[in-house]
């Protein structure tokens, strides 16, 4: 996955760098990580998966401490990546649960929420 890419509503767009062309909704960022990676990933499984996603969520942590833009914009398309590869191996549609967020506050329904 091309480095510099940042969730941007409903969309995974290029934020730093060269462009990447047009943006790219969360469905098709799971087929593509699938067409790329998918049989690697199946021979994985699951539990490493989970290891290699909770390794990339602490090097955003990290680059979020100490590092530049650029390294940040980098670790958040690599937890994509990896959170893209398990939802795939798990059988969940990304757009569909982001939907839950979509009008606030998922318990009290409130926009900013009220909890």
């Amino acid at each position: 996955m091309p480095p510099n890419f940042a969730l941007s509503g409903r969309c995974v767009t290029e934020q730093h760098g060269q462009g990447y062309g047009r943006g790219v909704d969360l469905r098709e960022l799971q087929q593509v990580i699938d067409d790329t990676y998918g049989d690697r990933d199946r021979d994985r499984g699951v539990a490493p998966t989970v290891a290699w996603l909770c390794e990339e969520i602490g090097e955003l942590a990290q680059a979020v401490r100490k590092g530049t833009p650029d390294q940040i914009a980098h670790e958040f398309s690599d937890v994509l990546a990896w959170l893209a590869t398990l939802a795939n191996q798990v059988g969940v549609d990304l757009t569909d649960v982001v939907n839950r967020y979509r009008d606030g506050c998922p318990k009290c329904a409130a926009l900013p929420c009220a909890c």
